[in-house]
């Protein structure tokens, strides 16, 4: 067996010194295999610092600045022809209609009144309402919460009741039969009905 080995280890260094060659693609095939397993030779140092310097457009704090600034322009836009209307509305009653207007004109300029009373008149009452509302929105909250709080503390006490009658102990340190039995038969009731 000595001899075999030695024979075959022989033939090895021959072949390695003979074809230096066979042995250095060899090698060359087995990297090429392992980039090729692991994706690839990797990133250039140029494709790595572009990557990570482009810009991808997502900053919270930018997006919700740029929110803020619709918004305000839409009130303050929103304001502005709330104004312009209140300017009309001025105008208006100070022309009186002549005795020869049709009564249906006159009806319409009504009902136009009519749908300005249901608009708010300014951003304060619009404010006001919104304010109302989450006030309204926060203490049905805080009731449901505090529901919630209460029903939590009821089964609380519940199972600390049953726990207590579930360790309950004979003065010789036998358990209590007569609450395991009874919790036995709520449960089979309760699973029957």
């Amino acid at each position: 067996m000595k001899n075999r080995s030695m024979k075959d280890h022989e033939v090895k260094e021959n072949v390695n010194e003979a074809s230096g060659s066979i042995y250095r693609s060899n090698k060359f095939n087995k990297m090429k295999k392992n980039k090729r397993r692991l994706g690839g030779g990797g990133l250039s140092l140029e494709a790595f610092s572009n990557a990570k310097t482009k810009n991808n457009n997502y900053n919270p704090a930018m997006i919700k600045k740029k929110r803020e600034f619709y918004k305000n322009a839409k009130y303050v836009s929103k304001y502005k022809k709330l104004k312009q209307q209140s300017e009309k509305d001025d105008l208006l009653p100070n022309v009186q209609p002549s005795e020869g207007q049709n009564e249906s004109q006159s009806a319409g300029l009504k009902n136009n009144k009519n749908k300005n009373k249901k608009r708010p008149n300014s951003l304060e009452e619009l404010y006001a309402r919104k304010h109302a509302d989450r006030l309204k929105a926060l203490s049905e909250r805080e009731a449901c919460i505090k529901i919630r709080e209460e029903e939590r503390q009821r089964a609380e006490a519940r199972r600390k009741a049953s726990r207590e009658k579930m360790f309950k102990k004979t003065q010789r340190g036998q358990p209590v039969m007569k609450y395991r039995i009874e919790h036995l038969l709520e449960t089979i009731q309760g699973s029957t009905s």
